[in-house]
């Protein structure tokens, strides 16, 4: 099949590379423009982009899809499908229509558990057991299209949202292929969702790393291990601010000490009073240094963190 891809971060460069490597012909690939990046701030291409270009694929990167002369120059690839993995931009009626097979998106999560932008994080967030590939019939809803496959895994109790990130962006580039082969077959069928199951994955925010050392402890570590790498959560000591990059809930409780109290400074990590039992800080960031283990703090002879003190 002749197929368009859209797609912008590196999870859909993931799937653009499954799909290079299949039968199909890539037409065009469309990926958001490019952004600044980096100390210098030169406008850098998307991973997307990056791999189109590699593989000799022409590249698209309108501002927007709702003016005429993008959606011609779209017809003009003459698409039986487009593909799309977080690719950033509204697809109009136009467009969702425009393609023989219509729009199949990659979905990071199994729905309709968590539609939106942030469904990986937000699945270790609240806790959900398993997750996985959702490959959708997009239509002018978000996210709300008929499920036309699932890929399922298992959310471990160590997992990141770095590491889920990794696993699923080689599950979708699996799902799509395998999706692709059922549609030439003629055997892709859709199943509706069901909205009342649904709930919105919002995007992530800076501010949300912000530790509330009133939550119980386990709350906080799906929450450390949801936004490591990115957002990271912080906490604040007087005017310092510590990223927390690992962290481990124990069941002990504080007594009668403040939340957010340090309870004991050891090699193996740092014990912070929770509103539910403890956290056990594993690694962590100071001002102006590297990530490090609370062995390397205690090295370093900083007199931080210490029993006693309070974080907020």
């Amino acid at each position: 099949m002749r197929l368009v891809f859209a797609g912008t971060p590196e999870f859909a460069a993931t799937a653009l590379q499954a799909l290079i490597d299949t039968h199909h012909t890539i037409v065009g690939v469309y990926s958001q423009p490019d952004r600044p990046a980096g100390r210098g701030r030169k406008l850098q291409p998307s991973p997307v982009k990056q791999a189109a270009l590699d593989a000799g694929i022409p590249v698209f990167q309108p501002q927007s899809l709702k003016t005429p002369g993008a959606q011609q120059a779209l017809s003009a690839l003459e698409p039986d499908v487009m593909v799309v993995a977080a690719y950033g931009l509204i697809l109009p009626k136009a467009v969702l229509a425009m393609p023989t097979h219509g729009c199949l998106n990659i979905h990071a999560s199994l729905l309709p558990r968590w539609r939106g932008a942030a469904p990986i994080q937000r699945a270790i967030a609240a806790g959900d057991r398993d997750t996985g590939i959702t490959i959708m019939q997009m239509d002018e809803g978000l996210d709300t299209g008929a499920m036309l496959l699932k890929a399922l895994t298992a959310i471990e109790d160590r997992d990141t949202g770095g590491s889920l990130h990794d696993r699923l962006a080689g599950m979708g580039g699996k799902a799509i292929t395998k999706a692709l082969e059922l549609l030439e077959k003629g055997e892709l069928a859709g199943e509706p969702q069901n909205d009342e199951q649904a709930c919105y994955a919002h995007k992530l925010s800076k501010d949300e790393g912000h530790i509330d050392w009133s939550r119980d402890a386990a709350s906080i570590e799906r929450l450390v291990r949801a936004f490591n790498p990115w957002p990271g959560t912080y906490t604040d000591l007087a005017d310092q601010r510590i990223r927390v990059h690992e962290a481990l809930a124990l069941p002990a409780t504080a007594g009668d000490l403040p939340v957010g109290s340090v309870l004991r400074r050891e090699r193996d990590g740092i014990d912070i009073a929770c509103g539910q039992g403890t956290l056990r800080i594993t690694r962590l960031q100071l001002p102006g240094a590297r990530a490090q283990s609370p062995s390397d703090l205690i090295n370093g002879g900083k007199q931080l963190l210490l029993p006693g003190q309070e974080l907020h």
